[in-house]
This record gives C-alpha cells, sequence and structure tokens, in this order.
C-alpha cells in the first residue's frame, strides 16, 4: 500500500485497500453512515441513497455504499447538505404506506383515522410488529424526522398472508432491495425480483404469485435482512410479548451436521424467534435452511417426554432417569452375553450434531462391542 492510499473523512486521514468504498473505509474506522439498502458481501446498488455523502469536487452527493475511494479524496460524512438529504429520503419512506411506530407526525385526529385504517388491514391490534426493532425508524429519530405535512401514500398492494412462514406486507416495504439481494446473491434461490415499474413497482416472487407457489425455499433470509416490517415471521405475530425482555443465546443448529451457528431469542424461557449468530460467523456466515430458521416449535411441544418411560406389564409408566439408565444397561448386557456383540447395533440421525453421533460410534464400538452403526434419516 504506497502513501497515496489515504482518503479524508471529516478532516481525518485513513488508508485504504484498492476496491474498497467510502463506506467500507467509514465503517472500518468506526464512523457512522447509516444504511438500509446496503447488504454486505453483495453488489452495491445505492438504491436507497441514505448512506450519501458530500464529497469535495463533486458536483452531487455521493452514495458511500457504491463509490469507490480514490487518492486523496475529501469526504464529509454528515455535513448540513448530507443530513439535509438524509432526512428528507426518510420522510419520503415513512410517508409512503403504514408506518405506524409512533414516529409519524400527524395531527391528532389524523392520527387515529390512520392508526384504526392501519389496524385494520395488518388484522393485528397493536403497533407496527417489529416496532423498535426497524432501521427506518431508528434513522427517523437520529435524525428528529417529523411527516407533518407530508402527503400520505397508500400501498397498492395487499398483505400476503398464504405463505407458511413468512408474511409480505407491501405497505411497509421501502423497496431498498435487500431482500432480492439475499435470496439472488447470498442464498443464489433466485425465487424474488422487482416487479412493475414507476409507483407500481414491487418486490414480487416469479410471475408476481405467492411465495409458495414460486421456487422459495422459505430459507428466511430475505426476513433476516429486512431492515423494516415489511417481511416478518409468521410465528411472530403472536409469539412476542412486547416489551418483555427478550435474551439471546448463541447456539448450533442440530437439523444436520454442518454445524451452522445460529441465535435464539427467548421469552419466558420460549423460543419466539431464530436467526444467525452474524454474517462473518463460520460455516454458514449468516444462512440458515427453513428448518433451522423455522422448525423450533417441537421444543416447547406439550406432546414431548420430559420423563423416561418403562413399559412394565405391557405398559408405558414414568420412572426417573437412573432406573431408565440401569434398565437400559442390564437389557444391553443381557443380549451381549446370550446373543453377542454383534446381534446389537447402534441408529444415529444426520439430524444431530457431529459430536453426539461420535459418541454414539464410540459407545456402540468401545461399549456394546459392535461396529454395527447405521443413521435414520427420518429420526
Amino acid at each position: 500500500m504506497g502513501k497515496e492510499d489515504i482518503i479524508y473523512i471529516d478532516d481525518n486521514p485513513f488508508t485504504f485497500t484498492p476496491g474498497e468504498t467510502i463506506l467500507d473505509v467509514a465503517h472500518r474506522n468506526n464512523i457512522f453512515i447509516p444504511t438500509l439498502c446496503h447488504l454486505k458481501g453483495t453488489t452495491p446498488t445505492g438504491a436507497c441513497r441514505i448512506c450519501v455523502v458530500e464529497v469535495e469536487g463533486a458536483r452531487d452527493l455521493v452514495a458511500s455504499c457504491a463509490a469507490p475511494a480514490t487518492p486523496g479524496m475529501v469526504i464529509h460524512s454528515e455535513s448540513k447538505e448530507v443530513i439535509n438529504a438524509r432526512k428528507n429520503i426518510i420522510q419520503l419512506m415513512l410517508s409512503s404506506g403504514n408506518h405506524n411506530c409512533a414516529i409519524r407526525d400527524f395531527e391528532s385526529d389524523d392520527w387515529t383515522s390512520f392508526q384504526l385504517k392501519t389496524l385494520e388491514a395488518d388484522q393485528y391490534n397493536e403497533l407496527c410488529p417489529v416496532w423498535g426493532d426497524c432501521k427506518l425508524q431508528d434513522l427517523a429519530y437520529r435524525y428528529q424526522v417529523t411527516t407533518r405535512h407530508m402527503p400520505l401514500s397508500e400501498s397498492k398492494y395487499p398483505i400476503e398472508r398464504e405463505n407458511p412462514f413468512i408474511q409480505r406486507d407491501f405497505s411497509r416495504c421501502i423497496l431498498c432491495g435487500r431482500c432480492v439481494q439475499a435470496c439472488r446473491e447470498v442464498q443464489v434461490n433466485n425465487a424474488i425480483d422487482f416487479g412493475y415499474r414507476g409507483a407500481d413497482t414491487k418486490i414480487i416472487a416469479g410471475t408476481d404469485v405467492p411465495l409458495k407457489n414460486s421456487d422459495c425455499v422459505f430459507c428466511g433470509e430475505c426476513v433476516e435482512v429486512c431492515p423494516v416490517g415489511a417481511l416478518i415471521p409468521k410465528e411472530s405475530l403472536k409469539a412476542k410479548t412486547r416489551f418483555e425482555d427478550i435474551k439471546k443465546t448463541r447456539t448450533t443448529c442440530s437439523f444436520c451436521g454442518v454445524g451452522c451457528q445460529m441465535e435464539l431469542s427467548v421469552q419466558d424461557n420460549k423460543i419466539v424467534g431464530i436467526n444467525s449468530a452474524g454474517r462473518d460467523v463460520a460455516p454458514n456466515n449468516g444462512s440458515l435452511c427453513v428448518k433451522g430458521r423455522y422448525g423450533y416449535d417441537f421444543v416447547a411441544s406439550p406432546k414431548r417426554l420430559t420423563t423416561p418411560l418403562i413399559k412394565k406389564e405391557g405398559k408405558l409408566t414414568e420412572s426417573t432417569w437412573d432406573e431408565a439408565l440401569d434398565f437400559v444397561a442390564t437389557r444391553l448386557n443381557e443380549i451381549k452375553d446370550r446373543s453377542g456383540s454383534d446381534s446389537m447395533g447402534v441408529l444415529t440421525s444426520a439430524r444431530v450434531t457431529n459430536e453426539e453421533n461420535y459418541i454414539a460410534q464410540k459407545f456402540a464400538r468401545a461399549v456394546l462391542k459392535t461396529n454395527n452403526v447405521d443413521h435414520c434419516a427420518r429420526l
């Protein structure tokens, strides 16, 4: 890296690597530049324009997510012109659709009417389901944006509820394109894209069909990257209790042996949502499959066994763990003594962790003295 590979952000010099954007350099040096459409690891689009900065010598404000850093560049990340541009962009986004999260600014009568109309459209008796977890809301608070006297622009498209895991609310979509990038460039499913033009633009699946009728595999990648309430897990509408603490717990997905890292959202000792552990966390690097992201209902299922059962006189009866383990050990020893080790086998599962499968095969070979180890995909 030569001495000339330096840019200046807010009067501070920073080195950069050729190929880095202004946003890359700023974020690497803990300089705040807001983003809504930017998705790490995908092709920058500059669609939302919220990341604009002022570059000395440039005729207009520049989208920092798409502008490459060049030697000697002088950048102002929060000049008066930049702040005003960001406020205008946020205002326009808030004036479009049902953003009823209390950052909308109405006269009292208009606010009540708007809320009632939104609740009727949502078929949901609370504020926006991502209230408090919305990037647009965060930015509106940060820049103290109000929408009084801004004309409302209603959504032309109804909420899509037909899908088994995901609700699509076009009235809250800001057309940032992050879901499209996640689907096409991260997961490479190519299930969704921009459709129509101008004021009719929307995110469509296939030929504008419900997700369940498209090539969507319901991995939920689009839901995780959505910065607003346009895409939400259907379970979250009934699972979460607003304002109650949610505990985040890092764990390993056990549906297969890959070892994907994920983060559980737990409320009142019950899982209410699952996201990936982060874009920089191996081996899945932010991606999850449909089972890993949505297959958690069984954890709190009332049908789960919580106590060992032993068949006595033809009936399954509850027992203690010590009693059950002693019973199993006794029976295995009896079978081995009577019929030999090769009369027994161990079935494991592809849906448990590598560590658990390792323990199972070690138990089979070291304790039972058999090499009869297999797996059953249906376990």
